[in-house]
């Protein structure tokens, strides 16, 4: 496989800790450095260090303290992955349905979208635009409504 940029800087890192911990003398370590910018593969990299240790070496307590191996040496750990809010997604389907349904998950859209806000404050998960769409959504078909019944009822009130 071919090596990227950061692959050759973590290879010269490798190289950078063993000449500090005195494991390379200054000439092969310009050489490997060098070859280390050259490498076009991983097979390559891997040669360069290989006889180095690519994470902090246990020390015994009766061995002079060496510096540690710094953190870039260390395996990524990665974050857990931070999932949407079922409720803002389920708010946001109700909200964008209410055309369809003449409005009747209008309501639903707004009690889901509350919900959400509330377990995205508590949790941090993600969707909280999702939950704002559906609750706009829901209170423009809720207000819609209003707005038709209020106009009808004063149309009958008008002709009676």
């Amino acid at each position: 496989m071919r090596a990227s940029h950061a692959d050759r800087e973590r290879a010269v890192d490798v190289l950078k800790a063993g000449f500090a911990e005195g494991r390379l003398q200054q000439p092969e370590y310009e050489q490997r450095i060098g070859r280390a910018y050259k490498a076009q593969t991983h097979a390559e990299l891997q040669m360069l260090v290989a006889d180095l240790p690519q994470g902090p070496v246990p020390q015994a307590q009766f061995q002079p303290q060496r510096p540690m191996v710094p953190a870039t040496f260390m395996p990524v750990q990665m974050p857990a992955p931070v999932h949407s809010n079922s409720s803002a997604t389920g708010a946001l389907v109700c909200g964008i349905m209410t055309p369809v349904t003449w409005g009747l998950t209008a309501i639903p859209a707004v009690i889901l979208g509350h919900k959400a806000r509330a377990e995205i404050r508590r949790s941090g998960e993600r969707g909280d635009g999702q939950a704002i769409a559906g609750l706009v959504l829901g209170w423009l078909a809720i207000g819609g409504w209003a707005l038709f019944l209020l106009v009808f009822i004063l149309s009958v009130a008008v002709h009676l």
